[in-house]
């Protein structure tokens, strides 16, 4: 089959590589329908994070069981499925308690021998404990397949940081970060009840959608003068919950900075480049609380499923560009240049 592989920055190929096949009874092999290029794995294309060459590449992705071992108990050839970017054994006590991501014998697709999603077809370990099962009739249905994907990564990772910045009701919320996670984060915020939402973003294009997720204002600015702008939004005070969607120094800086005394700011960017900028005494005299992380997508999926097969929830336009798999590597220049938001890919 042909996946797609790394091999130095900027140099991803898309190469013929041995087909997967069931290793351990409680494996699946999937089908790739569908698969995207995440902004984390920019970090590995700019060679900010270490890869072998040669190394498997893509963590989010939906397809059909084609094959599964047997002790599988849930699925069975034909299953249509979606997976969250970690599989997880769901046996374990991280897994009783939603932290699936902290699995001790789960791990990330396209680390070292492992498959990646960018890819015809995935071997999936723990596949019980990993996988969820979606309608047999959304495999028809491309609009609601897209919005689908999204649920394997950024709209899981957007809900964990709004969770993370105390969303609720009525509360004002401001957004660090116009990706695809970060417009995610609006969206999952409007969906837990916020009743403004500031998104801070330079890009006409994105803070369209976030405008369509709800927010209710954008900033353009950048650094201290963006932080100024969400003061003078706030009535000087800031956001009750600030999500952090970028990863770098400044963008911690700024999300603490526009948070208000007793918030909360849930972090979920990918930490790169540079530390984290705190001030934990300034965080500590404010009474800013920090929470966030890794995702536990897998704990999320069945809630964010139901509100997407009911119309209730539609993160399908971060996706701005479609690639068959041979586009792959485009899709990464594409992405890394900002002329496309979030890629997705068809196998």
């Amino acid at each position: 089959m042909r996946a797609t592989t790394i091999h130095a920055p900027f140099d991803m190929r898309v190469e013929e590589v041995p087909d997967p096949v069931v290793q351990d009874p409680t494996d699946v092999v999937v089908r790739v329908l569908r698969a995207c290029i995440c902004g984390s794995d920019l970090w590995a294309y700019r060679g900010e994070s270490a890869r072998q060459p040669g190394q498997r590449i893509g963590h989010e992705f939906l397809g059909v069981v084609e094959a599964a071992g047997p002790e599988v108990r849930g699925f069975r050839t034909g299953d249509l499925v979606v997976a969250p970017f970690v599989w997880s054994d769901g046996t374990c006590d991280h897994c009783a308690e939603g932290l699936q991501t902290s699995c001790p014998r789960g791990g990330f697709w396209g680390s070292v021998g492992s498959d990646g999603g960018q890819g015809e077809a995935v071997r999936v370990p723990f596949a019980d404990g990993t996988l969820v099962k979606l309608p047999a009739d959304a495999a028809s249905d491309d609009r609601l397949l897209t919005a689908l994907l999204a649920l394997s990564d950024v709209m899981g990772t957007g809900h964990h940081a709004a969770l993370g910045a105390g969303v609720r009701p009525g509360s004002t919320v401001a957004v660090v970060g116009d990706g695809a996670v970060g417009l995610c984060g609006v969206l999952a915020a409007k969906r837990l009840g916020a009743e403004r939402i500031i998104a801070l973003g330079r890009h006409t294009a994105r803070t369209d959608i976030a405008r369509a997720f709800g927010a209710t204002d954008v900033v353009a600015e950048r650094g201290e003068a963006a932080e100024a702008a969400v003061r003078e939004l706030t009535g000087g005070q800031g956001a009750h919950g600030v999500i952090e969607a970028v990863g770098t120094e400044q963008s911690m800086r700024t999300a603490v900075n526009i948070a208000r005394d007793g918030g909360s700011i849930g972090y979920v960017g990918v930490p790169h480049g540079s530390g984290t900028g705190l001030d934990l005494s300034v965080m500590f005299d404010r009474n800013i609380a920090l929470r966030g992380g890794v995702a536990p997508v897998r704990a999320y999926l069945p809630e964010l499923l139901a509100d997407v097969l009911d119309g209730r929830l539609d993160p399908s336009p971060v996706f701005d560009l479609t690639v068959d798999l041979g586009g792959v590597p485009g899709g990464y220049k594409a992405m890394d240049e900002r002329t496309a938001l979030k890629v997705l890919v068809k196998p």
